[in-house]
């Protein structure tokens, strides 16, 4: 991983281009010989996976054989000085040709009206957004083994093109780790002489990057739609519900110190890099929260700070008893210069007491009352606009509150069966003329909302446009009055 920084550069034809072409070639050829031309091919694969998340396998394996071929050429022994500008320069072009075999972007044709250096930089810079939902299913052990024993090199290939696509996010010293942890368990594991005790030792040993990477890849996918802000609403929701006897007081310096840490973990290029800052961020967690929970405190009991992040992590909300009515920001709070943090303020006494419903669910709320304090605040009359906004949403927003609350606390509470079967009992009872298909076909809908967006890891643009749906039967969300 030393070069990491330095391919990411070199091969994305981005910064290093600006450089000048000598420094360019010489830094690429330097981490070519460094890597060997196995581990040059496998970072690009990841990499290039990662960019084009929605590309197909086919897709990538061009690019990544011409990218190899480029410098592997360009960078032997004797090479012309132009060869890796005029290489670079032609796959530009064939990048812009409409039958072009690398992975397709909405944004190619624009790029392609630029000429040179410009074009280049143009086309390095795009990149796939975010998949909403990882596709990647691990086969069981006897397909892992057939399929490794069948042709090792395609298999390691279609792995990380895979993994890579569909974990893209995280950081990429996370990925590499990942990754070969789990090709070195493969080719160790399917030459046992008893493969599953194998498999069960080598996914134990794993367990740490494994999950971690998933995780990064939650949050960093987070990161890159909503931006840093939205990082911070998050945290503050998942440590409210998850202690909610914390003060905010407690809770919010570690919302700001977690937006400011993951914005520098998503895009960490050395793996010392990653560790340090969850590290870091895991050690104030436990000095600030131990003490309240004893959950809290079993997790910062543990000799390894990023599994004691994850056990942090991975903890269920709490399940709240009793707490005081919440007390509405006053007009004056709402338009003060601490405006903010008293929206954040408000946004924490909800959270802790719907600790059930996930973070995408109450972002609504959070963006819908910061529209609300933006249009008043400004407005000739502030008075009577906030108290018509208030009075237009209050009752029907802690209505679907309430639901949101339920339902998502039922489907955690229960089996997925048991879930469905609850949920059929209570649409008979209320909706008696309701014919038995119908009933039916309320209770998938119902339950595939719950299952994919009642959980830690719900993909926030499909949730949210899933929401704003389920919330349009109560109040429209574009326009809803949420104070």
């Amino acid at each position: 991983m030393k070069g990491v920084l330095v391919l990411l550069l070199a091969l994305s034809l981005g910064h290093a281009l600006q450089r000048g072409r000598d420094y360019m070639r010489d830094k690429i050829c330097q981490e070519f010989n460094n890597l060997g031309k196995n581990d040059f091919r496998t970072l690009t694969i990841i990499m290039n996976s990662k960019k084009f998340s929605n590309a197909t396998f086919e897709e990538i394996s061009h690019i990544v054989k011409e990218m190899v071929s480029l410098v592997e050429t360009c960078c032997a022994e004797g090479a012309d000085p132009n060869c890796y500008d005029e290489g670079s320069s032609a796959l530009s072009d064939k990048s812009c040709d409409e039958n072009s075999p690398f992975p397709m972007h909405a944004g190619t044709a624009d790029c392609c009206t630029h000429q040179g250096l410009e074009k280049k930089l143009c086309l390095a810079a795009l990149h796939h957004p975010p998949k909403a939902f990882p596709t990647y299913v691990e086969p069981s052990n006897e397909e892992l083994c057939d399929a490794f024993k069948k042709d090792p090199k395609d298999f390691a290939d279609k792995f990380l093109y895979e993994y890579s696509s569909n974990f893209g996010q995280a950081p990429l010293p996370l990925l590499v780790a990942s990754t070969g942890s789990y090709l070195s368990m493969v080719s160790t594991c399917c030459i046992s002489p008893s493969p599953g005790i194998c498999f069960l030792k080598e996914r134990l040993e794993r367990k740490t990057v494994s999950i971690t990477t998933r995780m990064a890849n939650r949050v960093c996918s987070q990161l890159a739609v909503y931006g840093k802000e939205k990082t911070k609403f998050s945290s503050l929701v998942m440590f409210s519900q998850k202690i909610p006897c914390a003060s905010f007081e407690e809770i919010l310096p570690l919302a700001e110190d977690a937006a400011e840490v993951f914005s520098k973990f998503c895009n960490s290029t050395t793996e010392d890099s990653v560790q340090k800052e969850l590290s870091e961020h895991t050690t104030k967690i436990c000095s600030t929260l131990s003490s309240k929970d004893e959950k809290f405190a079993d997790c910062c009991q543990g000799k390894n700070l990023m599994q004691d992040y994850l056990c942090i992590y991975s903890l269920q909300h709490a399940k709240v008893t009793s707490l005081p009515d919440i007390d509405t920001p006053t007009n004056e709070q709402l338009c003060s210069e601490d405006r903010d943090q008293n929206s954040y303020r408000y946004m924490f006494e909800i959270s802790r007491r719907y600790t059930s419903i996930p973070e995408v669910f109450l972002s609504k709320l959070y963006d819908a009352t910061k529209k609300v304090m933006d249009e008043c605040c400004r407005a000739v009359d502030v008075t009577g606009c906030l108290n018509n906004k208030k009075h237009q949403g209050k009752k029907e927003v802690f209505q679907f509150l309430e639901k949101a609350n339920e339902l998502c606390g039922e489907y955690t509470n229960n089996t997925f069966l048991e879930f469905k079967k609850r949920l059929k009992d209570n649409f008979q009872k209320t909706m008696t003329g309701a014919t038995p298909e119908y009933i039916t076909e309320l209770v998938e809908d119902r339950a595939n909302f719950a299952s994919t967006c009642c959980t830690m890891n719900s993909p926030p643009l499909y949730c949210d446009l899933k929401i704003k749906a389920e919330a349009g039967r109560t109040c429209d969300y574009g326009s809803c009055r949420l104070i």
